[in-house]
């Protein structure tokens, strides 16, 4: 049997939520994959009203950081969210069937699926932690060699913690919500490397 998952939802925590493309095959890897990966995560946010903190896209996976949401779970965001691009990616070009197809010209061998099955999921508890988290992400596509400075990867949300500048979708301020306090004494640090 495969390790049990243990998510910690209900605490008001922010999570710091990683996932890849199936096999890590770069199906982000264009432009226009990229910007409809951004366009469908702000349709999700706003269907199932969660704060934004941070994101990166790249090529083969992503990172997101994000609060709790108002309606389901962080893992009810992320099913939805990876249906919702998949099925997106998938669909044929409207004019596809006036074209003739060739077996040789396919742009992309039909996988048997476009994302990876579950994905990571840390609870970021401190300050220090989530700017750990955000200067990991930003820094994704230079230490991948994509970009020379994070400025140059608008997928991500670098411009709006470095120069107050609106990206691609609109990053939330942290704010606290109304509920009870977290119980501090009784979380224990979660281990990014579980054996």
């Amino acid at each position: 049997m495969r390790n049990p998952l243990r998510r910690h939802y209900g605490r008001g925590d922010l999570h710091f939520i990683t996932f890849s493309c199936y096999r890590r095959r770069a199906y982000l890897g264009t432009v226009r994959a990229r910007d409809r990966f951004v366009k469908i995560l702000g349709q999700v946010r706003a269907r199932y009203a969660f704060q934004l903190l941070g994101y990166v896209v790249m090529p083969e996976h992503v990172h997101l950081v994000i609060s709790e949401p108002k309606r389901g779970t962080p893992s009810q965001v992320l099913q939805v969210l990876k249906q919702r691009v998949s099925r997106a990616s998938r669909r044929r070009p409207r004019n596809a069937s006036a074209q003739l197809s060739l077996p040789f010209c396919s742009a992309r061998e039909e996988a048997p699926a476009y994302w990876q099955r579950r994905f990571y999921d840390f609870n970021v508890w401190s300050s220090g932690k989530l700017r750990e988290k955000l200067n990991y992400m930003h820094g994704n596509p230079v230490q991948r060699k994509l970009v020379r400075h994070p400025r140059d990867w608008p997928w991500s949300s670098w411009s709006h913690y470095e120069k107050g500048k609106a990206g691609l979708i609109e990053i939330d301020t942290l704010r606290k919500e109304k509920g009870p306090a977290p119980n501090c004494d009784s979380r224990k640090r979660q281990n990014p490397h579980p054996l």
